[in-house]
């Protein structure tokens, strides 16, 4: 049967410059629609995608990315902000991809848009003061 999954993919360094993409779509008759990407030369790359084609065919594609070394984290993965542990300090704010982190203009708070976030996990490594979280 033919499905959709969402998944987030990290790739670290050491792979952005390889056609790993390519070869998952290729070998495992796969389409795919890039829903955010942010890949630059020589740094870890996030990509956001929606597969489509067959359950055992996702599978099997997941496994050669995990294989090759590329984090892969389901899309139905939960970001939450802990306010009692965020001072506000905005380091997150320019690095998150779908802006899903602002400041309030008002009250000078970091303000976490749910229903922005991708849960690329970029501002989980970011946050000095571990403010954010990733629940499964």
């Amino acid at each position: 049967m033919i499905e959709k999954i969402r998944i987030v993919l990290h790739f670290p360094r050491e792979l952005v410059d390889k056609p790993i993409i390519c070869k998952l779509v290729k070998d495992f008759s796969l389409t795919f629609n890039i829903l955010k990407a942010e890949v630059n030369p020589k740094e870890e790359g996030v990509l956001v995608l929606e597969l489509e084609g067959e359950e055992e065919e996702h599978r099997r594609g997941i496994e050669y990315l995990k294989k090759e070394g590329v984090v892969v984290q389901p899309l139905s993965q939960d970001i939450s902000m802990d306010r009692e542990k965020c001072v506000d300090c905005t380091v997150c704010i320019p690095l998150c991809p779908t802006n899903a982190l602002i400041k309030d203009s008002r009250t000078y708070e970091v303000e976490f848009i749910k229903e922005k976030c991708i849960a690329c996990g970029i501002c989980l490594r970011a946050c000095p003061y571990k403010a954010m979280k990733i629940f499964f």
